[in-house]
């Protein structure tokens, strides 16, 4: 099952092979998460009071990976799609099930469009946040990306088991 979703990273390869590799597994790893599963049970908020789904951290990451690859790293306008200033937490908590086959349609999409984005620029690029000092380059780039999906994947291990029962890596 896994083999659909995700690949293991390369043990001997060049930096940036190395750290797309990690990215694509842990990109991978929501995917396998997901998988299977009814809009509703997607949307189950399953670890009480916590609005955490799967379908939730699906959403959140589209938005994590529009900020930073779309807005920060190649400064498109690109405006976030499920929290608001009046809904901060709009990725958790306005969550529809009959939404959610779409929505992972757009996490892909944007997924892609992170990859295309961030091959145009070199490990040492670096660039500005909006709305923060200091310049971060794309090497620190994967390197987050890497950490808040494994965060979040171990939080979707936890939701996939409440939800169907099932367990893996």
């Amino acid at each position: 099952m896994t083999t659909q979703f995700r690949v293991d990273p390369p043990t001997a390869a060049g930096e940036r092979e190395l750290l797309q590799g990690f990215l694509d597994f842990h990109r991978g790893t929501l995917l396998w998460k997901v998988s299977g599963l009814s809009g509703e049970q997607l949307a189950a908020q399953a670890v009480e009071p916590s609005t955490l789904s799967l379908i939730g951290l699906v959403r959140h990451l589209s938005e994590v990976e529009k900020y930073w690859f779309h807005r920060a790293l190649a400064g498109h306008p690109s405006e976030p799609k499920y929290w608001t200033a009046e809904h901060p937490d709009g990725d958790f908590d306005l969550v529809d099930p009959s939404q959610a086959e779409q929505d992972v349609a757009d996490y892909r999409a944007i997924v892609q469009l992170s990859d295309d984005l961030a091959a145009r620029y070199e490990l040492d690029h670096t660039f500005i946040r909006p709305g923060h000092e200091g310049a971060y380059s794309v090497r620190y780039l994967y390197i987050h990306m890497i950490e808040e999906y494994a965060r979040h994947n171990g939080h979707a291990d936890l939701l996939r088991e409440r939800v169907d029962g099932t367990t893996g890596e």
